[in-house]
């Protein structure tokens, strides 16, 4: 009796001994895994995520200068001064910048293109009243001039000729919203939304205007406004149809983009992390290779505080079209 009470405590001893060490081992694993938990919720974010995107934050721009433009679009420029009598207006060089990804073809035709078609809801933001001008160099019924060589905008030697207005022209204009985010990108959700996009038609004049916000920065670039003109063959949409096709985008001041960025709801986004002179698009060349360096100082928005809490702003852009 007494040997079989012993084989049990000798059983007892080792049972409790496996059960001890099997704790134990759960225990150490359980503290490797608080402590692994612990290190990644603490540890610093990567510089991408330290950023000041949000999760619906859209792509960092592609490359500055990857678009290359078909021969149609790059006799679109002209690095011409032109004057529109009996006004004596006198319009600039024009250049031409990339497209970016961000274009959608059959875009509303309307004037105030806050408001998103699919629900009528409209983006919040400091109204923005734009006027664009469209002229063409006119060469008296002959073919209009061009000449894709590089401008030396600093000469007096620039030559001045004559322009009218272009009338009947496509005017499409895109941006990001408030928070930085385009309309109709299914990387940020915002697919089938058609909000600040649209076109008109240029009047007689060659006018076009838009109501729409001061447009929100996202990573990678400094606060613009894309801007694309075309024509059709009688008057008519369809690529198939397009006659001519100009591309570019338009900048706005350092100072006023700081400014707005401190007023709801832009500041929900935080300050402009980059000015106009740190964007590459901004110093590069145009894409039609009439600019060299600093393209974005020649496509400036004229902006004027308005009556109420928001600007006006004015742009005049002079291409090379086909004769009427």
């Amino acid at each position: 009796m007494y040997f079989k009470e012993r084989i049990i405590v000798y059983y007892g001893i080792i049972l409790f001994t496996i059960l001890s060490l099997i704790n134990s081992t759960v225990f150490v694993q359980s503290l490797i895994f608080a402590q692994n938990t612990n290190s990644a919720s603490s540890s610093p974010l990567s510089p991408d995520s330290q950023s000041s995107r949000s999760p619906n934050q859209i792509p960092v721009y592609p490359s500055p200068f990857s678009d290359q433009l078909s021969a149609q679009q790059m006799t679109s420029s002209t690095n011409k001064t032109c004057r529109l009598t009996p006004s004596l207006i006198e319009g600039e060089v024009t250049p031409q910048q990339t497209e970016g990804p961000y274009f959608i073809a059959d875009t509303p035709n309307r004037s105030n293109i806050t408001s998103d078609p699919t629900d009528e809801t409209v983006q919040q933001g400091i109204p923005l009243h734009l006027v664009i001008h469209v002229y063409k160099i006119n060469d008296n019924g002959g073919n209009n001039i061009n000449s894709n060589t590089t401008t030396d905008t600093n000469s007096s030697n620039v030559s001045a000729v004559s322009c009218i207005p272009f009338s009947g022209a496509h005017v499409d204009i895109w941006h990001a919203n408030s928070q930085g985010l385009y309309s109709g990108i299914s990387q940020i959700g915002t697919q089938g939304k058609m909000y600040l996009r649209g076109y008109q038609i240029t009047d007689k004049n060659g006018t076009v205007k838009f109501d729409t916000i001061y447009p929100g920065w996202y990573q990678g670039r400094a606060i613009h406004i894309h801007v694309m003109i075309r024509a059709f063959n009688g008057g008519g949409g369809g690529e198939g149809n397009e006659i001519f096709h100009w591309t570019s985008q338009m900048y706005l001041k350092n100072s006023i983009n700081q400014l707005v960025h401190t007023q709801l709801p832009y500041n929900n986004h935080g300050p402009p992390p980059m000015t106009n002179e740190q964007d590459g698009i901004y110093t590069g060349p145009s894409t039609d290779k009439l600019i060299q360096s600093n393209t974005g100082q020649h496509l400036m928005l004229n902006l004027t505080k308005d009556k109420q809490q928001g600007y006006d702003g004015t742009f005049n852009i002079v291409v090379n079209a086909p004769a009427s």
